[in-house]
């Protein structure tokens, strides 16, 4: 009985992690324009950040659904990557919704030392 409470918990946790990541990700994604702020959709460097970070959700997500992470590492996992999306945030706001190619290799840099935790998490 224990361990189907914990799962359900686990499972609605790591849900309630991945929706408000994905809505931040969201609300970055669905303005355009120019000015201090506001994000340009069709900007080639912020759509592959915004498309490695949903990859990279989706694969702790099935760590999750298949029991290789366990809620500790979900979450640790959710933090790191909040962390970037903030990063992200804060960098394209000062330069009108666009990401400058020193400020993506920082973020790709930051999503590598993810992946490998990922990996390894998922591995152990």
């Amino acid at each position: 009985m224990n361990n189907i409470f914990a799962k359900s918990l686990l499972t609605l946790a790591v849900g309630g992690l991945m929706i408000a990541g994905s809505a931040a990700a969201q609300t970055s994604t669905n303005t355009s324009g120019a000015g201090p702020g506001v994000v340009d959709p069709g900007h080639p460097r912020v759509n592959q950040v915004n498309r490695r970070e949903g990859r990279q959700q989706q694969r702790i997500g099935n760590g999750v659904k298949s029991g290789k992470l366990n809620a500790q590492q979900a979450s640790n996992l959710e933090k790191r990557e909040a962390r970037v999306q903030n990063r992200e945030q804060k960098d394209m706001a000062a330069h009108n919704g666009h990401l400058t190619k020193r400020e993506q290799r920082g973020i790709n840099r930051q999503q590598n030392r993810i992946s490998k935790s990922i990996y390894k998490d998922k591995h152990q």
